[in-house]
């Protein structure tokens, strides 16, 4: 399926979503704790819709949040594809399409101006504590306003501009902190300026259209930008206005941008911060400050926060629908042959429980899809749980996927163990020990619940209804199971 990308900016986008009925407005919720605590039981229904929180008290009215973007029918919108499409149906169509956008990238484009300089604010009117930052968790360690947004930096070497999500606290009014974990691409970057002693320039965009978020959001191969997929996805190239401060390209139509400088060796306490695996991470540990020097920001600018929060949340939600796609990619381009199906799951964060349905050629099969799973590419950074079984399982199916594990898998026999393993400081099962050594590696378990493949076809079978019976009955009988 082709997919139609119909909106460019994040107000194109919301205006399509109001017309889907998948848009609230809630007026008067306090940044101390009602937004957060609405944006937790929100993120908790994947059928709950996009809200936007205006008139935050002490505060301008139009100075707005919007949280939840991700989830319901929407999803498919910020894909392009129609909304009636499951899951495993959007990645699925998603990953063809994205492979044609990384075959055929667009390069940015610059244009002179744009909304995003309706307000620029410098010198001694640079303000972050402008916009109503909530505090999304109550044990974070300060208020974040880097949630649903992206880091632009330069590679000090070769010029390559990266774009990426990494979380951002507010310090005062005119300097940010944020946490990259190692190996990333902005801290590479960030590395290489503090190696030469440089300040190293960044742009923060800290609202933007939901598929450039998702773009920044993925795992974008080195030297690429992730403007140019999205551009290429969308059909068109990113228009970009080039940062008065730092010259860094950021989009002519976002809501709000941080313009700055990290000096090196500036650093200051940053966290603890409810991350991704539910848990608070990186308690008060020193990260690298940015001195904002400019802020450029629409009229009636809109925050756009996703934070993380205990799984299944709308981070995980989308990064289930990227990842699987991703990692079903990595397996092919690896040789693995009929890979039938894969699902990051949501309640492992999208990382740290994978399923993986395949169609069995040979022995060793299952062992090898497992195995390259828990090491390509959009599948080693924080892994931890890889189940690989036969064809006739949905493993997006939660249910499905540890029923086949349970029943078809021996403990003895079928699970592999491989050690220090690529993960993060965000792993709450990283013992503190090991943290202190910064030792931020893990194991991952493959569990082989496949029917072994050398006597398979002796394998009892499966006491399910044909197919075809099912979809027999459920035509004649359906109206009444409603």
């Amino acid at each position: 399926m082709k997919r139609n990308v119909t909106y460019d900016s994040l107000r194109d986008f919301l205006r399509e979503i109001e017309a889907l009925g998948e848009l609230r407005v809630i007026r008067g919720a306090s940044w101390q704790e009602e937004i957060g605590a609405l944006t937790d039981v929100l993120q908790h229904d994947e059928k709950a819709p996009a809200v936007i929180f205006d008139e935050v008290p002490g505060y301008p009215k139009g100075f707005r949040v919007l949280v939840n973007a991700f989830g319901g029918k929407r999803q498919n919108i910020i894909l392009g594809f129609p909304p009636d499409l499951t899951k495993v149906q959007l990645s699925d169509n998603f990953l063809g399409e994205y492979r044609e956008a990384k075959a055929s990238r667009l390069p940015f484009e610059f244009v002179e101006d744009g909304p995003v300089f309706e307000n620029r604010l410098t010198g001694d009117a640079v303000d972050v504590l402008k916009f109503p930052t909530p505090l999304w968790h109550p044990g974070d360690g300060g208020r974040y306003i880097g949630t649903g947004s992206f880091n632009v930096s330069r590679d000090p070497e070769d010029g390559w501009i990266n774009v990426g999500t990494y979380r951002v606290m507010i310090h005062d009014r005119n300097s940010v902190g944020f946490y990259i974990s190692p190996g990333k691409h902005g801290r590479i970057h960030r590395d290489k300026f503090a190696e030469r002693g440089e300040p190293m320039p960044v742009a923060m965009v800290l609202g933007c259209d939901p598929l450039t978020f998702l773009m920044a959001c993925s795992a974008i191969p080195s030297g690429v930008c992730e403007y140019d997929i999205a551009g290429a996805y969308r059909g068109r190239p990113m228009k970009v206005v080039k940062g008065p401060v730092t010259g860094l390209p950021f989009p002519a139509d976002a809501e709000i941008v941080l313009e700055g400088f990290v000096q090196p060796g500036n650093a200051r306490a940053e966290g603890p911060f409810g991350e991704w695996t539910g848990f608070y991470g990186s308690p008060g540990d020193d990260a690298p400050v940015l001195d904002v020097k400019a802020i450029y920001h629409r009229d009636n600018p809109i925050l756009v926060g996703a934070p993380p929060q205990v799984p299944p949340g709308e981070s995980s939600r989308s990064r289930a629908i990227l990842r699987s796609a991703i990692i079903k990619e990595d397996l092919q381009k690896a040789g693995v042959p009929d890979v039938t199906g894969v699902w990051a799951h949501e309640a492992g964060g999208s990382r740290m429980l994978l399923g993986i349905s395949i169609k069995q050629r040979y022995p060793g099969h299952s062992r090898q899809a497992g195995h390259v799973a828990a090491q390509c590419a959009g599948g080693a950074y924080a892994g931890k749980y890889i189940i690989v079984t036969d064809e006739d399982v949905d493993v997006s199916d939660l249910g499905e996927l540890i029923g086949a594990m349970a029943l078809r898998s021996d403990p003895a026999t079928a699970i592999d163990i491989i050690n220090k393993a690529w993960s993060t400081a965000l792993d709450p099962s990283i013992p503190p020990s090991k943290k202190k050594e910064k030792d931020f590696t893990n194991s991952r378990a493959i569990i082989d619940a496949c029917r072994p493949y050398h006597w398979k076809d002796q394998y009892p079978k499966i006491c399910l209804p044909d197919p075809e019976a099912v979809k027999r009955v459920k035509e004649k009988f359906g109206k009444f199971l409603a």
